[in-house]
């Protein structure tokens, strides 16, 4: 009985954190923005410098692609030629599907304490 309570609890909050968005038209627009340089799996970027997206903090993928899609000249926000190009083009719809499919993702990202 325990074991199905928690798998319940667990399901409950992985649906709450996902609510409003769609992750499989976040999949559709991540797949075609994102993958030449995020890597097909998003956990393997071409450059080094670039960022692994698959398992990052959904609110936190939120900010960043509106952050670029202001552009550095707004309040918060974030200046990068290619991120910019590819963020104005988004609706914040398409900002919230995206991070939500990502955020779904099994990540390598590691936590240093």
């Amino acid at each position: 009985m325990k074991k199905i309570s928690v798998m319940v609890l667990a399901l409950g909050f992985s649906s709450f954190a996902f609510a409003g968005a769609n992750i499989e038209a976040g999949k559709k627009l991540a797949t075609d923005k994102c993958v030449a340089c995020h890597g097909v799996n998003f956990n393997e970027p071409i450059d080094p410098g670039y960022p692994k997206l698959a398992g990052q903090h959904k609110d936190y993928l939120v900010q960043a692609l509106k952050a670029y899609k202001h552009g550095a000249a707004a309040a918060n926000g974030r200046s990068n030629a290619i991120m910019e190009g590819q963020a104005k083009e988004l609706s914040n719809a398409d900002i919230e599907n995206i991070a939500a499919y990502l955020h779904s993702l099994p990540g390598s990202l590691v936590l240093k304490k």
